[in-house]
């Protein structure tokens, strides 16, 4: 078991970290926190809106930094974004500060739940297919390396998701025993 302060959640875009999140930290009584959400809350703009002023850099700045800064906390159920895992700094601070479950979809899947998706930047463009391959290569590497639980959410809505990772964290996941939430739901 690993204990942890906070549950994090990781994964492709799609996998369905902020639903599956939302019912995890109801079921564990934990505040929930989108990382993605709480960027848009601090800045007041739109994630599209960040790339297009500071580039996937000044975004990925920005992201770290909220990360870091909710990690200090205790008692959080945290939905990162598909990129948070890309900085080796986001990882140790995964690791050392939550249980990392890293959630799981095919490319199909992907496909099917962002169909009607047009705030994600990084796949804006045509070839989303490309882009969400491409994407994969990179970083399911890294999901591996920081999860302390994979779960594959593929042929599960979100109820079902949660319930059964619900079931596996109880066996796997040492929590706080007095965690203090403080809803951050974005």
């Amino acid at each position: 078991m690993n204990p942890a302060p906070n549950l994090v959640l990781v994964g492709p875009m799609g996998a369905g970290k902020s639903s599956i999140g939302r019912r995890l930290a109801e079921r564990f009584g934990l505040a929930f926190v989108d990382v993605d959400g709480e960027i848009k809350a601090r800045t007041g703009a739109n994630i599209p809106t960040i790339f297009e002023c500071e580039g996937e850099a000044g975004f990925r700045a920005r992201e770290a930094a909220v990360l870091a800064d909710l990690l200090r906390r205790e008692g959080l159920v945290l939905a990162t974004g598909g990129g948070a895992v890309l900085d080796p700094r986001n990882r140790a601070l995964m690791r050392e500060r939550g249980f990392v479950v890293h959630l799981k979809v095919s490319l199909e899947r992907q496909l099917e739940r962002l169909a009607r998706d047009r705030s994600r930047p990084l796949i804006a463009g045509d070839d989303r297919r490309q882009v969400l391959e491409r994407l994969s290569a990179e970083r399911a590497p890294l999901y591996a390396e920081v999860a302390d639980l994979g779960f594959d959410t593929d042929h599960l809505i979100p109820p079902q998701a949660a319930g059964r990772i619900a079931r596996l964290l109880d066996e796997r996941w040492t929590r706080p025993a007095t965690p203090t939430p403080q809803d951050h739901t974005a």
